[in-house]
């Protein structure tokens, strides 16, 4: 019983960490998303509910590393378990791809303004000679 204790404790601290923190949420997303087996995972999950053993024969793996993966993509916030009895069935959870979604969305505009300030200097364009031309 103190096992089951400690691993319910150490799953509702994780959790609750990747809720109040998004950057965390978005390191475990990367940590997880970095071993191309899970990515295969997640895209065999996608868009279909998959039992375990479904997922397992898809890879040239024992099913105890599939185990695995599945638990570093959960714990991740990036799949879904249900029970269905002794069954265990996964889907992808494409909210747990938000925060990664925004730092990237981020990174892209804040490379987008670089460019193009970068072809602006190049060509000589100001700010200046917009509001210029404008009015």
């Amino acid at each position: 019983m103190p096992r089951l204790r400690q691993l319910t404790l150490t799953f509702v601290i994780t959790n609750v960490r990747n809720v109040s923190d998004p950057e965390h949420a978005t390191d475990e997303a990367l940590r997880a998303l970095a071993e191309p087996r899970r990515r295969a995972i997640l895209r065999l999950v996608a868009d279909q509910e998959l039992p375990a053993g479904r997922i397992a024969a898809a890879f040239d793996v024992t099913r105890t590393a599939v185990s695995q993966h599945l638990g570093v993509l959960k714990n991740a916030g990036l799949l879904h378990e249900r029970r269905d009895g002794t069954r265990r069935l996964y889907r992808a959870r494409p909210e747990g791809l938000a925060g990664l979604q925004a730092f990237l969305d981020q990174m892209w505009a804040t490379s987008l303004r670089t460019a193009a300030a970068l072809v602006e200097a190049e060509r000589g364009i100001t700010h200046h000679d917009d509001a210029a031309a404008a009015g």
